[in-house]
């Protein structure tokens, strides 16, 4: 399938021809001074004039900002460009200018599906605690005053190739990953999703970037209007003058402000050291929000090139686990072919990586399964859903100090997963603000503890504990329990379970899914009909198929007994399964 690539940007049209099943683009370009000598219309012309060689199936477009509609990409109709025309006053420098080339290709090419991909759509993940802003709630959700974040589409592409160099599943690594650029972010990566990030409902928040502020003290902003100045001119300040080019006076491209910095020039200097000092506060910051860190990735034009920012950005970070060779960090060069370049010193734990972005072809990805989407057989349903309440499961030194010493897990019943049971046993659970008593113990015993609670249940105890997939509980949530025998204190342990679906090898292949993936489930028939999103596949023979979410979840559906599940179509890992699959033949990891 060859998929066009549409970036079209206000003075600028970037495109490409990707075929996701080879190793390069067949076709690439940029056609600039959009506006000046040429229209998008007029610039579109010229890119299928000089593609008209190739077949195009699809066509993929860069979308900047989805807001909270869209979760993922989408195939492109009327009430979708209506839907993006509705966000174009928060992203006014990037959808417009979208939304002109999605128009001219729909009227050059109506007979191709076209498809969105959106920046924004890898952080639907973000918590609440990371995308609300601490002002008045009804005014910011009248007018969407929240943190939407953009540059997802790289962000998830290189943490999938972070985790091949790694060997290891990208939803069992804590990363933070540097988009750093003319435009540039920060990201959280907690097991494979989107948990923090710097940009916020515009591309103007976190980062110093080239021309762009970043982090601000809005009261700055406030001083400049009661001074006399615009809206257009502090918009202008802001996104245009600031950053890089405000701090050095002369230039947004951080090869000339090194250049100068090297001659004496103090301006040059701030510059390069206010950027290396923001990027280094975010990297010390996610690694507290994740509880931990695995990796460090350094991507886009920057983190790929500049061998000497890197170095600045990595400093006085060991009391993180983190230090880079200094020779590997020199020789570091990334590309398709070998896009990924570990410059970590020695065996240092958390492991730093250069990794060669390609947004491009993420976007042909995406908008590739969207398409092949429209012909895929109709899958079987419904999913059976079970309501799991609070529980807790145990290792064998646990119980014996709860119960005694030769005690034994007593059967109460079968549970509907092969193998699983409740107990008679109960134990309370004691946390800072709150206890919660007889709490069941499911069986048998396990390796290592895991206590399993709501989001109701955690504000009663006092306690934040992560959503995590069932046996990730490295650096969760601490808390006491209680038994007739004694009490223990687990430093680790407690978490709200990520909702997921148990299947079968058999299932998955009907389903078209694999172990890993993430699905949007349709809960239909019931009194408050809702899609979960955000459900995680897990695959074994020793399952039986059912969907698990807890009591909250199912008190908002207002679950009946007996209602089913609608797998409605699986989430950005379809993608990266893709890609993987892809790097696994045609890429390599390759050390700096």
């Amino acid at each position: 399938m060859n998929v066009l690539i549409i970036n079209c940007g206000s003075s600028s049209v970037k495109y490409e021809i990707i075929d996701p099943a080879a190793p390069r683009a067949l076709l690439e370009g940029t056609i600039e001074r959009i506006g000046a000598e040429l229209s998008h219309a007029g610039a579109i012309a010229r890119v299928l004039d000089e593609a008209k060689a190739f077949p195009i199936d699809a066509v993929g477009h860069r979308v900047v900002h989805g807001g909270d509609r869209f979760r993922d990409a989408v195939l492109i109709d009327d009430e979708v460009i209506a839907a993006i025309e509705d966000w174009s006053p928060i992203a006014p420098l990037h959808n417009p200018a979208n939304l002109s080339g999605i128009r001219a290709t729909r009227e050059a090419l109506p007979g191709v599906p076209q498809v969105a991909v959106f920046d924004t759509a890898f952080h639907h993940t973000l918590p609440r605690r990371s995308h609300t802003y601490a002002i008045d709630q009804v005014l910011a959700g009248k007018h969407h005053l929240r943190r939407f974040g953009f540059h997802g589409t790289s962000h998830a592409y290189v943490a999938e190739l972070a985790a091949q160099a790694l060997k290891r599943p990208l939803s069992e690594l804590r990363l933070v990953s540097l988009h750093l650029g003319n435009g540039a972010s920060a990201c959280a990566i907690e097991f494979g999703h989107s948990t923090e990030t710097s940009m916020g409902m515009t591309p103007l928040e976190g980062l110093v970037m080239g021309t762009r502020s970043g982090d601000l003290d809005a009261g700055i902003v406030i001083a400049l209007l009661r001074q006399g100045l615009t809206l257009d001119e502090v918009d202008r300040m802001l996104n245009r003058d600031s950053g890089l080019k405000g701090l050095s006076g002369v230039s947004n491209d951080l090869r000339e402000i090194e250049a100068r910095a090297a001659d004496g020039d103090e301006h040059a200097r701030l510059a390069i050291a206010v950027f290396a000092h923001r990027v280094r506060k975010y990297i010390g910051a996610y690694a507290a929000a994740m509880g931990g860190l695995d990796g460090v990735i350094l991507t886009g034009g920057i983190g790929e090139n500049a061998v000497a920012m890197r170095q600045r950005i990595c400093q006085r970070l060991e009391f993180l686990g983190l230090s880079i060779d200094e020779d590997r960090n020199a020789d570091a060069s990334v590309s398709d072919d070998n896009p990924v370049a570990d410059i970590s010193r020695g065996n240092t734990r958390v492991r730093t990586l250069v990794v060669r972005t390609n947004e491009e072809r993420m976007i042909a990805l995406q908008a590739a399964r969207i398409v092949g989407g429209l012909t895929e057989p109709a899958r079987p349903r419904p999913i059976p859903i079970a309501v799991s309440a609070r529980h807790i499961h145990l290792d064998k030194a646990t119980f014996a100090a709860l119960f005694g010493e030769n005690a034994e897990p007593t059967r109460h019943k079968d549970l509907s997963q092969p193998g699983q049971f409740s107990c008679v046993e109960k134990v309370n659970l004691i946390g800072p603000r709150g206890r919660i008593d007889n709490v069941r113990l499911l069986g048998p015993l396990r390796s290592k503890n895991q206590v399993e609670v709501s989001r109701t249940d955690e504000f009663k105890l006092g306690v934040d504990a992560p959503v995590r997939d069932s046996g990730q509980t490295r650096d969760s949530a601490p808390i006491t329990l209680e038994g007739p025998k004694g009490t223990v204190s687990l430093r680790e342990g407690l978490i709200c379970a990520k909702r997921h679906i148990h299947m079968t090898p058999d299932d998955a292949k009907r389903f078209g899914v694999e172990n890993g993936d993430e699905v949007e489930v349709a809960i239909t028939g019931g009194l408050r009909d809702l899609i979960f999103a955000d459900v995680l596949i897990r695959v074994s023979p020793a399952y039986a198929l059912e969907m698990h979410i807890d009591t909250d979840e199912a008190n908002a559906a207002e679950l009946d007994q007996g209602i089913g599940g609608d797998l409605v179509y699986t989430g950005i890992n379809t993608a990266t399964a893709e890609l993987r699959s892809r790097n696994s033949t045609c890429g390599s990891f390759r050390r700096g």
